[in-house]
């Protein structure tokens, strides 16, 4: 069975191949599957409504999500919300 799909070669830092393949692993998908759906949702608008959608979240609901999370922290010490582990 032959394949419509072409192949490309990419030039890749080492940290910037290492990260992507994380990436990918992290959401079970092979490196290549990964970068096609990075380079379609980045061309047909997907990625940026997500932002759009994620943006809103925020604006509208970010005090309430910081208020709880301050509250599930607080039984951990942990003194600044946000903060990296």
């Amino acid at each position: 069975m032959t394949s419509t799909k072409k192949q490309t070669q990419v030039r890749l830092d080492p940290d910037v191949l290492d990260a992507g393949k994380g990436a990918a692993a992290a959401r079970g998908l092979d490196f290549n599957k990964y970068v096609e759906r990075l380079i379609v949702e980045d061309t047909t608008g997907a990625r940026a409504a997500g932002m759009t959608a994620a943006q809103r979240l925020i604006e509208e609901h970010g005090s309430f999500l910081d208020d709880l999370e301050q509250q599930l922290d607080a039984p951990y010490g942990r003194p600044h919300p946000g903060a990296a582990a």
